[in-house]
């Protein structure tokens, strides 16, 4: 039986007064991982903009510590 077999199992014995709470919890963790995604995104797109900010020779003194 797969994991998705097992929780759908468990779903059904379920009173329907819990479901609300599983399907906010399922949809916390879709939220949470489109968060991440979103942030990964946010930080490639903005790398090459504070890349002339971050990189220029009048700083690079600090480069080493």
């Amino acid at each position: 039986m797969s994991v998705k077999d097992m929780i759908k199992s468990e779903i059904d014995k379920l009173p329907e007064n819990l479901l609300a709470d599983v399907l906010d919890y399922i949809q916390f963790i879709e939220m949470k991982k489109e968060k991440a995604l979103l942030i990964k995104a946010c930080q490639n797109l903005s790398g090459p903009a504070f890349e002339t900010v971050w990189n220029n020779d009048e700083d690079a003194v600090y480069d080493n510590l």
